[in-house]
């Protein structure tokens, strides 16, 4: 098998990309920072990427001591791939990335599909604390699809985890491609395919805390 390739430069940023500048190496790293996945879970989050490739990187980015691979508890028991301490570290840096692009980039177009994961992230990256007025340290809980995740607004970021919320202010139930059109397309959350149960007006609040930059 040929060597991975190198840049050969010994600069910080030349050695980081030498370790997630392969091509789908930091959507893999995108696909792992809410939590643990299967291999079937990440094909999911990334229909375009081949099985082969997605093998090829894992194994890359476990050599690398970016990702490493473990198992569901009993009685699932299935095999598992999630980041390291270190692999953890990218995070902000994937989002400063994400941030960035939404300032200039081109926008994706009206319903342009997009994963539960990355829409979750896509929040995190535009959280603007300046809406969260009465919102702080609240529950929300994301029904994406047959995903959940718990949201909470803090001061300075965004807090979410995989998982159904214990006590939500308010559960919003949709999915990703509904979200990003009420988000950032339709300006208010007027369509039947979004539902919310438990305080709306705390929901809605919620909705507008995710402007795209100026």
């Amino acid at each position: 098998m040929a060597s991975k390739r190198t840049y050969g430069d010994p600069c910080g940023i030349a050695r980081a990309l030498d370790v997630i500048g392969e091509r789908w190496a930091l959507l893999v790293v995108r696909e792992l920072l809410l939590g643990p996945k299967r291999f079937t879970d990440l094909r999911a989050g990334m229909p375009n990427l081949s099985p082969d490739v997605l093998s090829q990187r894992l194994r890359e980015l476990e050599q690398a001591g970016v990702v490493r691979r473990g198992s569901l508890p009993p009685p699932a028991g299935s095999r598992i791939y999630e980041l390291t301490d270190w692999g953890r570290e990218l995070e902000p840096i994937v989002l400063g990335l994400g941030r960035w692009a939404s300032r200039r980039a081109p926008f994706p177009p009206p319903g342009a599909p997009i994963g539960a994961d990355s829409i979750v992230l896509a929040l995190k990256t535009l959280y603007d604390q300046r809406f969260a007025d009465g919102l702080l340290d609240k529950s929300f809980e994301l029904r994406l699809g047959d995903q959940r995740f718990e949201a909470r607004p803090t001061d300075g970021r965004l807090d979410v985890s995989r998982g159904a919320a214990t006590a939500p202010t308010a559960t919003i139930t949709t999915d990703p491609t509904t979200l990003e059109h009420v988000l950032w397309h339709a300006g208010a959350p007027t369509t039947d395919d979004l539902t919310i149960t438990g305080d709306r007006r705390a929901a809605v609040r919620f909705l507008t805390m995710f402007p795209l930059p100026d």
